[in-house]
């Protein structure tokens, strides 16, 4: 009976703060659906289209922002997106979060250091691909369950 009115006042207050503007008595935005997006927006998303419905609303804006500035961009430029947006689509959900956590890692090494990054993954690129797998660093074990 208790669990039943603590139900009660729960609903009752988050009723009272959806009627004072705190909280909204609606599901958060999605962001739009694939068919709201324009015509010229479809066509440059077009490799996401598939994923479209399981990106996140801040992922949605990033991607909208990038269609809307893709105009402007130069013919090569507008190549090199279609090919990563093209790759990234080919990604496992795993694949990706590994990709986001990759970035956040390198966006924190500051830029002076980064021309290393980048004649390391140079480096690493040139290598047969046999030999690329004994320089890779090994992966983490995850530590055992307690």
């Amino acid at each position: 009976m208790a669990e039943k009115a603590r139900l009660v006042l729960a609903a009752a207050a988050f009723a009272l703060l959806a009627a004072a503007g705190s909280v909204s008595a609606q599901a958060p935005k999605k962001g739009p659906a694939w068919a709201e997006l324009t015509a010229e927006h479809q066509q440059i998303l077009a490799p996401l289209k598939n994923d479209w419905g399981q990106i996140a609303p801040d992922r949605r804006r990033n991607w909208i922002a990038l269609a809307k500035r893709y105009p402007t961009m130069n013919a090569k430029e507008q190549e090199r997106i279609q090919r990563r947006m093209e790759r990234w689509a080919k990604l496992t959900p795993e694949q990706r979060k590994q990709a986001r956590e990759n970035y956040r890692r390198i966006s924190k090494v500051p830029p002076d250091k980064r021309g290393d990054l980048k004649q390391q993954w140079s480096e690493y690129q040139s290598l047969p691909p046999q030999e690329r797998q004994g320089a890779a660093p090994p992966k983490k074990k995850p530590a055992p369950a307690k």
